[in-house]
């Protein structure tokens, strides 16, 4: 009996939903990304793309605990001399909550070329709409 190894063709994808103001910035991330690499499955391939798709809806409302609203800080930087770019996390939260979390998710996957496609299958949006009923996605279980 040898191991099982997934195939790029026989792999099916759901779609999931998830309210981001039900949960801590840091637990939704490590959630989302342990769908996303599809560690949920039984058939997970670390080398393969297993994962599902994941629709973060109200991002704008993900709570933060303790001071990091204020204390933690998102940093960008243009690469020239004095370019460093700093704002606090209550800041990205008003102008761009999609980056927060994309940032949180990013972060806690492999730093490799697949990860760079994984985070492709994540959608956020920072309202209660988004763009893919079509795809039916259910809500994300609470525990795999």
């Amino acid at each position: 009996m040898g191991t099982y190894s997934a195939k790029p063709g026989e792999i099916d994808r759901n779609w999931f939903v998830v309210d981001a103001s039900e949960f801590e910035l840091g637990r939704l991330a490590t959630r989302v990304a342990m769908v996303l690499r599809g560690k949920h499955k039984p058939t997970f391939t670390p080398h393969v793309d297993t994962g599902d798709f994941v629709v973060v809806v109200n991002a704008c409302q993900v709570n933060l605990t303790g001071r990091k609203i204020e204390s933690k800080k998102y940093h960008r930087y243009s690469g020239h001399p004095g370019g460093l770019k700093s704002r606090s996390a209550r800041d990205v939260r008003a102008d761009d909550p999609e980056r927060m979390i994309r940032e949180a998710v990013e972060g806690m996957l492999p730093k490799n070329r697949l990860s760079r496609r994984l985070i492709t299958k994540l959608k956020v949006y920072g309202g209660a709409d988004h763009p893919h009923t079509a795809q039916k996605p259910q809500p994300l279980p609470k525990v795999f």
